[in-house]
């Protein structure tokens, strides 16, 4: 699970604007782990601070349409890091390589199965 980062009493508030919104079905994690678990939108967003513009994503159960305007705090010391986006891109990586580990597992098992009916 992603965690957002808990923001600092120094940390600053700006706006952001939605880019894209995009309706996901959850098909990756349907490859790892045989069901898809949610259905939910990724929202992709903007926001201007210490003068460049700064790009960052998260889920939403509901529609957000592009052009919409919504307040986040961000760091002013790591102005990419925010109250909206994950703490960290790879937050799923570790779901990633369980998944790659028992599928790994399974082939062995399977083929340790197939060799013993010889």
């Amino acid at each position: 699970m992603k965690r957002k980062p808990i923001p600092d009493p120094r940390w600053l508030e700006t706006t952001a604007e939605v880019i894209a919104c995009k309706y996901e079905f959850g098909a990756g994690q349907a490859l790892a782990f045989g069901i898809p678990r949610s259905k939910h939108f990724l929202i992709t967003f903007t926001y201007y601070a210490h003068g460049k513009t700064h790009t960052g994503e998260f889920t939403s159960r509901t529609y957000l349409e592009q052009g919409r305007t919504f307040t986040l705090s961000y760091n002013p010391l790591n102005p990419q890091e925010n109250t909206r986006s994950a703490l960290s891109p790879s937050g799923g990586m570790p779901r990633f390589v369980i998944g790659i580990a028992g599928s790994v597992i399974l082939s062995l098992i399977y083929f340790a199965m197939l060799r013993g009916c010889n």
